[in-house]
């Protein structure tokens, strides 16, 4: 007989808070965007040189009247069942029948969760499978198995209608989780932030040592064009998953969903009045309650980051989903305005590397 025990150990990852950020938008002051906190975000990460570059985006935030202003656009979470038919016709029939009883199927999600709400179904037919893709609100929480579990009781109350189906899976791929694809983009996962900033010449110019010209132009020829010639799926920007881990690891997030977080786009533009700089996430599967949040060193953060406080179900998840998208903009500014100059990356990484070694 084994006599092995299952235990739970703790890896350490060394995290630091970085900023305060100046932040503003729909989700930190309601329906308008007139008024801006300054928050100190937590970072999670073995690479440090993280932390003064999202502290150099930090500062640039706070030498800005408005700051970042950070707009959450949707939010959703999904899960695809897979049924399958006798042919294409049956399951073209099916579908046809799961869309016109759309009310019956809400009322299942809304009987069996307080906060679950069914607001989208998409079916995809390929031969005799049927994918249904369904959306949910889920509060709060970033909503996985919440979904899951609404999906389990859709699909019986569908298998009980026999129309022609027969279980397939309850989870299809067409969801889609922790893979990159191009689906979630195109109907949504997540929380789909748009953060964006508008930084004076003079600014750029003293304290990330650049231009906006130069900014933009880098934009377009690394994000854009080095993207597409890699193949890169609905995706052009330096390094949102960097920003993204960190926070992710510091406040209790499925780190796996950076795969498809980090999909996203960096826009700038040389204005006659600054750099307009610009990141948008369209799906960031993040919550504020749920697994995860239970730690003692999340629960702080949680608390520190002003995401304990009572609101609107769904609102305080908005506000972290904006915290990280403004994060994101901090690190990304940071890490373009240094690839516009020769060398300043390395310097940067070898000069603060050997400092950590050292203290």
């Amino acid at each position: 007989m084994s006599t092995h025990r299952e235990t739970t150990t703790v890896t350490a990852i060394p995290t630091r808070w970085v900023g305060p950020i100046k932040i503003g938008g729909n989700a930190i002051s309601g329906s308008g965007t007139e008024s801006t906190e300054l928050i100190e975000v937590p970072l999670a990460t073995y690479e440090t040189p993280l932390w003064p570059s999202v502290g150099r985006g930090a500062k640039i935030s706070r030498l800005v009247e408005n700051g970042i202003t950070a707009t959450v656009v949707d939010e959703r979470m999904t899960r695809s069942v897979l049924f399958t038919a006798v042919d294409g016709a049956a399951a073209h029939h099916a579908a046809q029948i799961i869309e016109q009883r759309f009310d019956e199927l809400a009322g299942v999600v809304s009987e069996g969760s307080r906060f679950a709400q069914l607001i989208e179904i998409h079916p995809e037919i390929v031969g005799s499978l049927l994918f249904v893709r369904f959306a949910f609100r889920t509060g709060d929480a970033s909503g996985h198995n919440m979904a899951t579990a609404a999906a389990d009781s859709l699909m019986t109350r569908i298998l009980s209608w026999e129309i022609g189906l027969s279980y397939g899976s309850i989870s299809g791929n067409f969801c889609t989780d922790k893979k990159a694809t191009g689906v979630n983009g195109v109907l949504g996962r997540g929380r789909s932030v748009t953060a964006d900033i508008l930084i004076p010449h003079d600014v750029v110019e003293q304290h990330l040592h650049t231009t906006a010209g130069a900014i933009a132009e880098l934009v377009v020829q690394k994000n854009y064009v080095g993207s597409t010639i890699a193949g890169a799926l609905r995706s052009a920007n330096a390094h949102f998953a960097n920003m993204l881990l960190a926070f992710y690891l510091a406040t209790g997030q499925d780190a796996a969903n950076i795969v498809e977080g980090s999909q996203g786009f960096t826009y700038a533009e040389d204005r006659e009045d600054g750099l307009y700089f610009a990141c948008t996430l369209p799906h960031l599967i993040v919550g504020t309650v749920g697994n995860g949040k239970h730690l003692e060193h999340v629960e702080e953060a949680m608390v520190r980051l002003g995401l304990r406080e009572e609101r609107e179900p769904g609102a305080n998840t908005r506000r972290l989903a904006a915290q990280i998208a403004a994060t994101v903009v901090c690190g990304e500014l940071s890490l373009l305005a240094a690839q516009t100059n020769p060398g300043e990356l390395m310097k940067a990484h070898t000069v603060f590397e050997r400092r950590q070694r050292r203290a």
